[in-house]
């Protein structure tokens, strides 16, 4: 195990298992789970301490966000190669374990995404205000601070540019808070009172210091001229994620799918079956489908079709957290309640 100061450098965590498949690989038929007909689900790794996000890296390897056993942390970041024998015993693999910062409050980390290209992990504080990337050379370092009030689940997700995007949430409670006085270009959020998301794009690869201050960034959601008094503040947006284009798909509090183009314009694509829809994952497919997991309560996974169609793919999950899609077009699931992950794949 590695414990990451805050922030500072960290021991060396990555062990390699088997660079081949092995043919003895078995992974255990996944009890609980009920898929759609046509799919297999089964077990692809355990005894992981209440594990919460998943994030595919360059080398193919799943990582895993936890929350821990004993909830001293802010949260552990596991590394699997999924190429060695399946089940994977996570208790036998090396961790990376992320203190909580050395102030009053007990902040922990309730998103993430992996930059396809770097590897760098980017962490958001669940109900927090902070975002913050992990890279190769295992340094935390504040990518963006002064957000109003950070969700969990995918409410930070990268476009295929390596651009982050986040969805911030301002309320009559958290009176759009920042570290200054607000400069002019947001001042009409106040005017209006303004209740809702703002999302939120920044390279943070660019020639520029970090963290960036959120709170001095103008959003590209709400546009000034769309939130007018005859229609109804979007205060519902719960999730992000980004299409093989340049689109972005949001999901709502109530089951709402919306999808923003390019043009600026915010359009519904589909509603999904009535329930509270909270700490939920979005992710898309290569074809442009799009998968989300509906949360703890509702306990069920959806794939929306190109054509807007809405099949189930999984119900009666563990407190299902985030979900990816691996270069095989299969679909990873981490199960909280039961402390593992399970993958659904087309039955043989």
């Amino acid at each position: 195990m590695s414990r990451l100061p805050w922030p500072s450098n960290v021991v060396g965590c990555a062990v390699w298992l088997s660079l081949m498949w092995c043919v003895a690989s078995n992974p255990r038929p996944a009890s609980g789970a009920e898929v759609a007909p046509g799919l297999r689900v089964d077990v692809v790794a355990t005894g992981l301490p209440r594990p919460i996000q998943l994030a595919v890296d360059p080398r193919g390897r799943l990582v895993v966000l936890g929350l821990g056993w004993s909830g001293d942390a802010a949260g552990e970041i596991y590394r699997l190669d999924l190429r060695g024998p399946l089940p994977i015993d996570a208790a036998r693999v090396p961790r990376v374990v992320i203190p909580f910062a050395n102030e009053p409050r007990k902040t922990v980390f309730g998103s993430l995404a992996v930059d396809p290209r770097s590897g760098n992990l980017y962490l958001g504080e669940e109900n927090g205000n902070r975002i913050y990337r992990l890279g190769d050379d295992q340094r935390l370092q504040a990518v963006a601070v002064g957000l109003n009030h950070l969700l969990g689940g995918t409410a930070l997700t990268l476009d295929r540019h390596g651009r982050l995007i986040f969805v911030d949430y301002a309320s009559p409670e958290s009176h759009l808070r920042s570290e200054t006085p607000l400069p002019p270009s947001l001042s009409w959020l106040v005017d209006e009172g303004y209740r809702g998301p703002l999302v939120f794009r920044i390279d943070p690869t660019e020639e520029r210091p970090l963290p960036r201050r959120a709170d001095l960034l103008v959003p590209i959601l709400p546009r000034r001229e769309i939130t007018r008094p005859d229609r109804e503040p979007m205060w519902r947006l719960i999730s992000v994620t980004a299409t093989p284009g340049d689109d972005l798909v949001f999901l709502s509090s109530v089951g709402e799918v919306l999808r923003l183009g390019s043009d600026g314009e915010l359009r519904l694509v589909v509603r999904l079956p009535a329930g509270h829809y909270h700490r939920t994952n979005l992710t898309t497919g290569p074809d442009g489908s799009i998968f989300v997991c509906a949360g703890y309560q509702i306990r069920q996974i959806f794939r929306i079709s190109p054509a807007g169609s809405v099949s189930i793919v999984a119900s009666e999950l563990g407190d299902p957290g985030g979900i990816v899609l691996d270069a095989t077009g299969a679909l990873y699931v981490p199960e909280s309640a039961l402390h593992r992950i399970i993958r659904i794949t087309p039955a043989p």
